[in-house]
């Protein structure tokens, strides 16, 4: 069998008697955003997605797996974690919990740990909360550095992720280093300098926590602009813990994705809608700080494009779960299931700015999951119960 991009292997999967399939294509099954299909089936040729529709039109295959009347949607895409690091801040968690407000400052905690850690602890860490996160469904993810703040530590953090993902994430611009808190104008100018020279090679991206706290507009554009210079295109954390320049800087830069957008703006709202960026919520944050919710409502309403992901890291949101942060959504921030599932799948992947991913359409890799329910609503109406039964990735089972 060929694929839609031409290429043909000599094993193909036919997974049919499935109750529900998410293909993400608005031109099949119901035309709804997510491309329902009711009894299908979806073959798989290779790596890659060959054929999806009705199952008693399934073409012949060379193996066959019966879904049993569960639904299958596409693997989640998670577009913005946190993944290369040591220790983790389980006091301060605490403390929070018993009453003590969220700043930016307990990144600190973890560079220490981080830049004390073995290259081979920091991958057996990495690797870990990726095999985590894939046996909950997700099946592409985004990691940033951040957490090393030196030329090396940086540089090594990128290394190690490049040999887990393509979607690798230049954060030198996390929080200043705590070696230049006297001079934050010299940390930038080497995030900019040297150590953007050392982490290139290994990175896709690049990203700043535009905050106070952090990095101001002036700081965040020279940091971005020096990113872009290098071949890395810009992401931003924005807006998280108050009113700021980093979403109108995002749109501005085209960034891919401007990430929290807790405290919007109307003007904000409206660059988002008006552009390429992605407005991308991570609920877990909120949860795990007691913040206020991202309004996706309003962000939905005003036609921007939202992607959910969990923001996994030690600090602020310590989930790899995307599920539970589709339920979050679900419930807090005022989204359907159907455009919970869609941001966590599609929506990621426009995150990412990629096509090949976060859908289940003739060309697409098979990434997908098959869950212990008849629809994918069950991600939101039952909170917290492991329904991702099997995970493909590539056309193999991985879990």
């Amino acid at each position: 069998m060929s694929t839609a991009n031409g290429t043909t292997n000599g094993t193909t999967t036919v997974i049919t008697n499935i109750a529900s399939l998410v293909t993400n294509d608005p031109s099949l099954g119901d035309g709804s955003p997510l491309g329902l299909i009711q009894d299908a089936a979806v073959v798989i040729d290779g790596d890659r997605i060959a054929w999806t529709g009705d199952s008693r039109e399934a073409p012949a295959t060379d193996n066959r797996v019966d879904a049993g009347g569960r639904a299958v949607i596409p693997g989640f895409v998670d577009s913005h974690s946190h993944l290369v690091f040591a220790g983790d801040r389980t006091q301060e968690f605490n403390a929070r919990m018993s009453g003590r407000a969220y700043s930016a400052g307990g990144i600190r905690t973890t560079v220490a740990a981080t830049r004390a850690a073995s290259d081979e602890e920091l991958e057996r860490n990495l690797t870990h909360y990726l095999a985590e996160a894939l046996r909950q469904g997700t099946t592409t993810f985004e990691t940033k550095s951040g957490y090393g703040l030196t030329v090396e530590d940086e540089a090594r953090a990128l290394r190690i992720a490049s040999a887990h993902t393509d979607e690798v994430t230049y954060l030198g611009a996390h929080i200043v280093s705590p070696d230049f808190a006297d001079d934050p104008a010299a940390y930038v100018a080497l995030v900019t300098g040297e150590m953007l020279d050392a982490c290139a090679p290994y990175a896709r991206w690049v990203d700043v926590f535009c905050e106070k706290g952090a990095f101001d507009g002036d700081q965040a554009r020279a940091i971005l602009t020096a990113g872009k210079a290098k071949g890395l295109h810009p992401r931003v954390h924005a807006n998280q813990l108050s009113y700021g320049p980093g979403v109108q800087l995002a749109v501005e830069l085209d960034a891919a994705s401007a990430d929290h957008c807790t405290h919007l703006t109307d003007a904000d709202v409206d660059a988002l809608a008006s552009g390429d960026t992605v407005a991308t919520l991570l609920p877990g944050a909120e949860f795990s700080t007691r913040a206020e919710w991202p309004d996706a409502r309003r962000l939905l309403d005003a036609g921007a494009t939202v992607a959910l992901s969990t923001d996994c890291n030690p600090g602020s949101s310590f989930t790899s779960s995307v599920p539970f942060c589709i339920a979050l959504a679900v419930r807090d921030m005022r989204m359907t299931p159907d455009e919970a599932l869609w941001s966590a799948t599609a929506g990621g992947a426009r995150a990412l700015r990629r096509t090949d991913v976060g859908r289940l359409t003739p060309g697409a890799y098979a990434d997908l999951a098959l869950l212990d329910a008849p629809s994918h609503v069950h991600l939101a109406y039952r909170p917290g119960v492991p329904l991702v039964d099997q995970v493909w990735r590539r056309g193999v089972r991985v879990a």
